[in-house]
């Protein structure tokens, strides 16, 4: 998401934090720009801060306590101050009385002001998830997207090269499917990205010949997941004739990387021909990446007993 409203912010958390617009309902349009808040100083949502304001301006009691300790003339300034900043709206914390002159500066300046029953660190705590989550690096990647064995694996491919069949099979084996075709990927942390399934094509299947499948419906709640976090990409190659993997990857299996909003996920290349069982060369793919995230390579092992057996041999 480039861009965030107040609008779309007060629909989006006005039930789970309790929230009531009390005044600067025209400020609605005002928003957050990614690109810009990536380079402030302060978190984009914080307990009132005039030197380095936040975007969302956290009001509790000890705020409020602040302002009333003020003579006039430094509350009135002090308020002019809050509202110059223009944050993209202030909050009220546990249904306090919302002091008449920061209503009115806030109606006068379309600065959207909110009440919530809640208190600070709740308003704060999730406003942070919230906020973190939405203005996240994110990108689409074509492909269907899986939880195999608790791993996120997105699979790739050329069109026509039996993704959507895969899958179906996948599901019918007991895993389970987060998206078809287009999976959104969310960069929540340096190095953890999560995928989830854009509402349009929620729950549906692909496939050539039947057409569009809803996998919820046909095999149970069971059947989908909301999200995942990708951790292995396999990419389905069509078998050229006459082409041969040389002798080292016959032994460690096509691997590699593929960077994903700068993270580097590991990729396994498996080759489509006829007469290969997908669903059973997936499901052994990532078992095998599980079992080398624990430390356990057996191709390496192969590798260090070939070399023993080398040291061993008797001289000629």
């Amino acid at each position: 998401m480039e861009q965030l409203t107040a609008r779309q912010l007060f629909d989006d958390v006005e039930e789970r934090m309790a929230l009531r617009w009390v005044a600067g309902l025209r400020g609605e349009s005002r928003a957050i720009d990614v690109s810009r808040s990536q380079s402030r100083r302060p978190s984009l949502v914080g307990y009132l801060n005039i030197i380095y304001p936040n975007k969302v301006q956290i009001i509790g009691t000890e705020e409020l306590r602040y302002l009333d300790g003020l003579d006039s003339r430094q509350r009135w300034e002090t308020i002019q101050k809050i509202i110059a900043n223009a944050p993209i709206a202030l909050i009220i914390s546990k249904e306090q009385s919302v002091p008449s002159d920061l209503r009115e500066a806030a109606e006068e300046s379309d600065t959207p002001l909110w009440l919530s029953s809640k208190r600070g660190h709740e308003l704060l705590t999730w406003l942070q998830y919230y906020l973190a989550r939405s203005l996240a690096r994110s990108m689409t990647l074509h492909g269907v997207f899986m939880e195999v064995y608790s791993i996120g694996v997105l699979i790739t491919g050329e069109p026509g090269s039996g993704k959507s069949e895969l899958a179906l099979e996948l599901v019918t084996r007991g895993h389970r499917l987060v998206a078809d075709d287009a999976t959104e990927f969310t960069l929540i942390a340096p190095d953890v990205i999560d995928g989830t399934c854009p509402s349009l094509i929620r729950d549906l299947l692909e496939v050539r010949g039947l057409g569009v499948l809803n996998v919820r419906e046909m095999f149970g709640h069971t059947a989908v997941k909301m999200s995942k976090y990708l951790r292995l990409i396999i990419h389905l190659k069509p078998l050229r004739e006459g082409e041969e993997a040389d002798a080292m990857t016959r032994i460690t299996g096509d691997v590699s990387h593929q960077d994903v909003m700068d993270v580097k996920v590991p990729k396994l290349t498996i080759p489509v021909a006829p007469g290969r069982n997908l669903s059973v060369l997936v499901e052994a793919a990532v078992r095998s990446h599980m079992l080398k995230s624990q430390g356990i390579d057996p191709a390496q092992t192969f590798i260090d007993r070939q070399a023993h057996q080398l040291r061993h041999m008797p001289p000629w």
